[in-house]
C-alpha cells in the first residue's frame, strides 16, 4: 500500500466517524464541530484527486465562513437539550427508515449504476498557435462548465444559501420578555397632544389653619 492510499483510508476513517457523531451527539454544538472535522477531512480527499481548488473552496468557505456562522448561531439560540433529547426516540424508527431507504439507494447506484457507463476521456492538453503545451487549470475548466452547462443549478443553490442564511439570522433576532427596547416606529408616530393630557378639575377651598393652643390654655 503507498502513501496515497494510506491518507485516503485516513481521511475515508475519520470523515465517516465525524459524519457519524454529526447525527447522534447530544450536544449542538458539539455536533457542529464534529461537521467542520467532516469538512476538513473531505477537502483532503479533494487534493488526493488533485482538486486544489475545489479543496481550498472547502476550508475557506464553509471552515471559514459558513460553519463558524453555523456555531455561533447554534451558541446563541436557546435550545433544550432536555426536550430534544425526549423528542430524539419518538422520532428514532422514522430516522432509521429514512436511513436504511438512502443507504439501499446509494448500495443500488454504486453498485448497478455505473455499468453501462463509459470511463470518461482524460482531455487533451492545451496548445497555443506556436505548438507549445499550455499549462492546465482545474479551475479555469470548472469556471467554465459551471456559468455555461450548470448555471441554473448554481443559482438555485445560491438563492437556497441566501434563504438560509436569513433564517439563521431571524432566528436569533428573537425579543426578549426582559428587554425594554422601544420600537423607533412608534415613537416617529408619536403626537404631541398624546404626551400629556390636560385635566380640568373644579377648585375647592383651602383649610383654614388653626392657631396653636397658648401655655394658658394648655393649663386650663
Amino acid at each position: 500500500m503507498d502513501v496515497k492510499t494510506g491518507f485516503f483510508y485516513l481521511f475515508s476513517v475519520v470523515l465517516l466517524y465525524a459524519a457519524f457523531r454529526v447525527v447522534t451527539a447530544r450536544n449542538p454544538v458539539h455536533a457542529v464541530l464534529h461537521l467542520i472535522l467532516a469538512f476538513s477531512q473531505a477537502s483532503g480527499l479533494w487534493l488526493l484527486l488533485k482538486a486544489e481548488f475545489l479543496a481550498i473552496v472547502l476550508v475557506l468557505v464553509y471552515l471559514g465562513a459558513v460553519m463558524v456562522l453555523f456555531l455561533f448561531v447554534v451558541m446563541m439560540l436557546d435550545i433544550r437539550i432536555e426536550n430534544m433529547r425526549r423528542s430524539f426516540w419518538r422520532h428514532f424508527p422514522l430516522a432509521v427508515l429514512i436511513g436504511a431507504l438512502i443507504a439501499l439507494e446509494m448500495a443500488a447506484v454504486l453498485m448497478t449504476g455505473f455499468r453501462g457507463m463509459e470511463e470518461p476521456k482524460v482531455a487533451g492538453a492545451l496548445v497555443d498557435a506556436a505548438g507549445k503545451a499550455l499549462p492546465y487549470s482545474n479551475t479555469q475548466a470548472l469556471g467554465q462548465l459551471l456559468y455555461t452547462e450548470y448555471l441554473l443549478p448554481v443559482e438555485i443553490a445560491a438563492v437556497i444559501l441566501l434563504v438560509a442564511m436569513i433564517s439563521a439570522i431571524a432566528l436569533t433576532l428573537r425579543q426578549r420578555k426582559d428587554s425594554k427596547a422601544i420600537d423607533p416606529g412608534e415613537q416617529i408616530r408619536v403626537r404631541a397632544q398624546d404626551r400629556m393630557v390636560l385635566v380640568k378639575m373644579a377648585p375647592t377651598a383651602a383649610p383654614v389653619p388653626q392657631a396653636a393652643p397658648t401655655v394658658e390654655e394648655n393649663k386650663q
